[in-house]
């Protein structure tokens, strides 16, 4: 099915309404000429643009009329290469013709193509008497033809309501036959999505006990799994799977759900055995990389799946399990949370609506990106830095050609020019808080190749305000310095696509990237360390010396957490463990570091990245002290 007159996919019904309305007048206009075919055509093209619009169900009313019927009607909406407009009429046509089985099962088609618009708003779907009219086969089919489109599970709250509708049809046709069980497996997987699982589970049930089928099975299994009922579901599925072993896909089911249960090392037999027999399964070879990370959360396990990625394009499954490894992850899935005392006491005066900053003291110097975003986002505030242990944050870890900041004292000043307005404007437009995995934002990031290096730099030290939406407004006023950090992070990895012609190691880009990861400790620091992690999944050949620069710059970073608190420490050891081909003494040392570090779940869900503590033997960390802070204006 095509759409027609350029009408995207989703598109609301403010914005479809008044073109619909003229293309009803259009239609109306051939009605009266006597052209039904051309009048035809505006209607599909009406209904297309608002499913909802009474005067498109008027007007095909009257030209049902002027073709003797619905039967001549039909013959104006043709299925040869239709739109989706004409696929609607057409199964309006048919329900008005009695033709129940045919009309619910073009209604079906129109629902798979766009699930998220209101195609199901019609009076005939609502009909008492539809349950009784309707073979159960057909609404079988149906429901198989809906959600075989690739629905979420759970439905998407636009999507569940536009559905709604199509939903409460079809379990008023299982209410008709309640033993039918090709109808009650497909209603089953119709529930789950609609966040019905006890429902889901019943209908399973029942169809397994009517007709038991592998099919039945499998959803049976799904359906436990969505009430939150694991163990039935292995053993469920695991039955199944001694009965008959040739359904690898799942296999790697039960490999996932042992992961996901905290099992992996069961998991893993599963997938193992489904690879045996084909090597390169779609879903096995993925899931095999995702339940080992999970059993190990070795960072090769991740470039192993960006590899599988790009030898298989094809394989979208391994893009979901990577997502799977990295949600909720510090870096891997979202910004991390800011680990300096100035942004834990800059966040407790941005909580108390009203508040003005007074004078705050740090015991320490800390991140200049930290210092100036809390001057930028308290500007009536007085800051006092007292002391800068060792070693010097200040001073580049290696001979560096390029510097983001230069220090007056212990006061940053940014050393670069700031981006022109254009590439702000594109860097901002980039930048989000979350993705779905390190590839998906590199890809995205894509969109920042044609910016000049000097643009890309002086993104990091010249942050841009997010958008004046509402979205971007409440991150400004309530997360400065998540945004700040996401904006280094995605000018980072637009350096990443800068000049991609020259081979890595004499390339522009690495020498950005390593004088950014080893210059004055900074969240820009952090920032360069995620890019060179994408550097290591997606280039084979730069991989080993990604890794090892920041393997070596997490190592200064343990280095100096002895004498001092290290902010960015914590970012470092979670970068080093995403590496590729790191050695268990320096992957070891990452882990213990983190073990050694607090990370409680905050209720927004973020993770909060702890205050790197020092070694046994160190000082104390730094702390912040307010004087005048809190009052009220």
């Amino acid at each position: 099915m095509a759409a027609t007159h350029g009408h995207e996919h989703g598109q609301e019904r403010g914005d479809g309404r008044p073109a619909a309305q003229g293309e009803v007048a259009l239609a109306r206009l051939a009605l009266a000429d006597g052209d039904l075919g051309h009048a035809a055509s505006h209607l599909g093209s009406a209904i297309e643009l608002d499913p909802e619009l009474p005067e498109v169900h008027e007007a095909l009313a009257e030209l049902t009329v002027r073709s003797g019927g619905p039967a001549g009607a039909l013959e104006h909406f043709p299925l040869d290469d239709p739109t989706v407009g004409a696929v609607a009429c057409h199964a309006h046509l048919c329900a008005a013709d009695g033709r129940w089985d045919q009309a619910i099962g073009l209604l079906a088609a129109v629902l798979r193509e766009q699930p998220d618009r209101p195609w199901a708003s019609v009076a005939w779907l609502g009909h008492p008497d539809l349950p009784a009219l309707l073979d159960p086969e057909s609404a079988q089919l149906a429901i198989a033809r809906v959600v075989g489109g690739g629905l979420r599970d759970p439905l998407q709250p636009e999507v569940a309501e536009a559905l709604r509708p199509f939903y409460r049809a079809m379990s008023d046709c299982v209410a008709a036959s309640p033993d039918h069980p090709g109808l009650l497996t497909m209603a089953s997987g119709l529930a789950r999505r609609f966040g019905d699982p006890e429902t889901a589970v019943g209908w399973a049930r029942r169809a397994q006990r009517a007709a038991p089928s592998h099919t039945g099975a499998v959803m049976l299994g799904y359906a436990l799994r969505s009430a939150g009922r694991p163990e039935e579901t292995l053993e469920v599925w695991e039955e199944e799977l001694a009965r008959d072993p040739s359904d690898l896909s799942l296999h790697v089911d039960v490999g996932e759900l042992y992961a996901q249960l905290g099992r992996p090392a069961e998991g893993l037999p599963w997938i193992e055995r489904a690879l045996a027999v084909e090597p390169l399964h779609p879903q096995a070879a993925p899931a095999l990389h995702g339940v080992r990370y999970a059993l190990d959360e070795d960072g090769g396990h991740l470039a192993a799946l960006v590899d599988h990625l790009r030898e298989h394009p094809e394989h979208g499954y391994a893009s979901a399990v990577l997502a799977q490894c990295s949600e909720r992850r510090p870096w891997l899935g979202h910004v991390a949370p800011a680990g300096e005392s100035v942004v834990d006491a800059m966040h407790q005066v941005l909580e108390h609506e009203g508040a003005v900053a007074g004078e705050c003291a740090v015991s320490a110097l800390e991140a200049p990106s930290a210092l100036r975003t809390f001057r930028a986002a308290l500007p009536g505030s007085e800051l006092t830095v007292r002391s800068n242990p060792e070693p010097d944050l200040r001073e580049p870890l290696r001979e560096v050609g390029l510097r983001v900041w230069r220090y007056e004292g212990l006061l940053a000043r940014p050393a670069v020019e700031p981006p022109s307005a254009q590439a702000a404007a594109l860097v901002r437009s980039v930048t989000e808080l979350r993705w779905s995995h390190l590839l998906a934002a590199y890809d995205h990031a894509v969109a920042l190749s044609s910016l000049s290096a000097e643009d890309l730099v002086g993104c990091l030290a010249f942050p841009p305000d997010p958008d004046g939406n509402e979205h971007g407004s409440l991150v400004a006023a309530r997360w400065p310095d998540m945004w700040v950090r996401s904006v280094q992070v995605f000018a980072c990895l637009g350096l990443t696509h800068h000049r991609t012609d020259q081979p890595w190691a004499g390339s522009d880009r690495r020498r950005l990237l390593h004088d950014l990861l080893f210059g004055p400790e900074d969240w820009v620091t952090e920032a360069a360390a995620v890019a060179l992690v994408v550097v290591a999944w997606t280039d084979p050949a730069a991989r080993q010396d990604a890794a090892e620069l920041v393997a070596f710059r997490t190592l200064d970073a343990v280095k100096a957490s002895r004498t001092r608190a290290v902010t960015v420490l914590g970012s470092l050891c979670r970068l080093t463990l995403a590496m590729p081909g790191l050695g268990p003494e320096v992957t070891g040392l990452a882990r213990e570091v983190l073990a050694g570090m607090a990370g409680p779940e905050e209720p927004d869900g973020r993770e909060k990245e702890a205050r790197a503590r020092p070694l046994p033997g160190g000082r104390p960390r730094r702390r912040w002290r307010w004087f005048g802070w809190l009052r009220r204006s």
